[in-house]
């Protein structure tokens, strides 16, 4: 008997629609915010990767490619994936480059040159100059380059280790899944610290 299937088991749809979106128009880059706030939103609310287990269209994506289709080795990553040196230490590296796109962004809105081209692996600039971005200000055009860099080189990364290993290995390691799994551990200790104190107070009542 087949599980029944909801409605999020679908997402992956949305997350290889958004990647061609942007190969049509850079400007769709901005959706994929959606998967940056979310995930942040759930954790702080709730205290749960609950993103990370139901509604990553991206690990769903991997999922299918490799696990139903076949692409995968399916052999277990190496330890130092999973260590937390090296989660944390890609997670800071990230965080860098993403601050660095969000420089270059304000850079454009100052009145820098437009920079049209999708920085692939923080290092080859693939050039995008058939979009057309003329209607709207620079610096949201450029903020739309650097994004969609961000999140295709993430998709690459995901793809290449989903290939060598098992399918969803990018979760291993995945900066957010990093991120969400430390807010999530300070609001446990945070509840568990004002749970303490309320007990303690209605003792002493």
């Amino acid at each position: 008997m087949k599980a029944k299937k909801w409605w999020y088991d679908y997402l992956w749809i949305f997350s290889s629609v958004y990647l061609a979106l942007g190969f049509f128009n850079i400007l769709f880059a901005w959706i994929g915010l959606l998967c940056f706030i979310t995930p942040l939103l759930i954790a702080m609310i709730g205290g749960s990767k609950g993103y990370c287990n139901k509604y990553c269209g991206r690990g769903q994506l991997f999922e299918l490619l490799g696990g139903k289709l076949g692409l995968s080795r399916k052999k277990a990553p190496p330890k130092f994936l999973r260590s937390k040196w090296f989660r944390y230490g890609f997670l800071t590296f990230f965080m860098a480059m993403f601050f660095l796109m969000l420089y270059n962004t304000y850079l454009v809105f100052a009145g820098a040159t437009l920079r049209e081209s999708v920085t692939l692996l923080w290092a080859f600039k693939l050039p995008w100059q058939w979009t057309n971005t003329s209607f709207v200000p620079p610096g949201i055009a450029q903020f739309a380059f650097g994004f969609y860099g961000v999140m295709l080189t993430s998709t690459v990364l995901g793809l290449v280790t989903m290939i060598v290993f098992k399918p969803r290995s990018w979760c291993v390691y995945c900066p957010m899944g990093t991120m969400t799994q430390g807010i999530c551990k300070i609001k446990h200790r945070k509840d568990a610290q004002n749970g303490g104190e309320s007990e303690a107070n209605s003792r002493t009542a």
